[in-house]
């Protein structure tokens, strides 16, 4: 047997072949792993149990600026991200924390408390886990949603003339970082999209009722990635136009000096909790008026790839990268 290092197949090819390993699945699971942002389970006449997991660690995850408190925030949040990515209401939050020895008690509790803001501030809690002793601290979520069954939302079911929207902002996390690492000086609204990230919870479960998305995921791992994981799971191709993708004031005056630099950090940096999803085209109008959500492209058939319009009309191809744990090449 050959031997292949994971860093050099990185995270999603290695999550295809483990899928293939755990493909069977029991009665009243609907949907299980590496098909989705959670597992779907049936539970009910009315409702699907939708559970995810996430594991973070403090030298790869969290940047060396983050408190304690905004570390135990954003291990809440990326659970609750992908439970928003299905269009389903929080039920509770699981958290296995590994501490090296020597950490000290008053920063654990900091962790805790930015563990119980999160999950308050949308109208859930942490219900239980284990504590553990690790080189380095290591935190696995595991999230629990529901969602009624006329409602759920997965990467798969976008169609040709469909139009591609994002809530919020693009790219502000990966400027966050950028200006950490640079010794920029930046304002505190361009760095809490990084330290203190909030999941879509609320406009997903409303984007959900309305009835016009068809597929919808979360950007954490950049714009282009997530165009990547909608294309091959619902057999489609997109054309973006750059104009259109929504750009943080702040951000742009931060990076006035270099727009090139900035408008690839906006489809290929990672860190930002947003919704990417797609809209029937008679929907779509009803759907903006919800308000800080911007269209910035359509669904176009699978063999033209995925592309960007730019502002001078040249169409340009949009690479596969972003975001992707094991990987030791650079992902920006």
């Amino acid at each position: 047997m050959n031997y292949i290092p994971v860093s050099q197949l990185g995270e999603r090819p290695l999550i295809s072949i483990l899928s293939t390993i755990f493909h069977e699945l029991p009665d009243g699971v609907i949907s299980g792993a590496g098909a989705d942002d959670c597992a779907v389970i049936d539970i009910n006449e009315s409702s699907y149990l939708v559970v995810t997991t996430d594991m973070l660690h403090r030298m790869t995850d969290f940047p060396k600026q983050m408190s304690p408190w905004q570390i135990g925030w954003m291990s809440a949040a990326v659970n609750l991200s992908d439970i928003a990515a299905m269009g389903a209401r929080p039920t509770g939050l699981l958290a296995a924390i590994g501490l090296p020895r020597d950490t000290d008690v008053s920063f654990v509790e900091e962790i805790a408390r930015g563990m119980r803001d999160c999950t308050r501030e949308y109208d859930t809690a942490v219900i239980g886990g284990d504590i553990d002793t690790h080189d380095e601290l290591t935190i696995c979520g595991t999230a629990l949603g529901t969602v009624p069954k006329g409602e759920l939302l997965t990467r798969k079911g976008a169609r040709v003339g469909d139009k591609v929207c994002v809530t919020g902002y693009a790219g502000s996390a990966g400027v966050a970082l950028y200006a950490l690492e640079n010794g920029i000086d930046a304002p505190a609204s361009v760095l809490k999209s990084l330290l203190q990230p909030m999941p879509r919870i609320r406009e997903a479960m409303e984007l959900a009722s309305m009835g016009h998305v068809t597929s919808m995921m979360d950007t954490s791992d950049g714009i282009a990635m997530s165009l990547y994981d909608l294309s091959r799971a619902s057999g489609v191709g997109f054309r973006l136009q750059e104009k259109a993708l929504p750009l943080q004031p702040e951000v742009k005056a931060l990076m006035s000096f270099d727009r090139v630099t900035l408008n690839s950090m906006a489809l290929y940096t990672g860190g930002d909790f947003e919704l990417i999803f797609t809209v029937r085209p008679e929907g779509i109008e009803e759907v903006l008026k919800l308000g800080n959500i911007s269209m910035i492209g359509e669904v176009l058939p699978h063999e033209k790839s995925i592309s960007i319009q730019k502002s001078d009309g040249t169409v340009l191809q949009v690479e596969r990268k972003g975001y992707e744990q094991l990987k030791i090449a650079d992902n920006t």
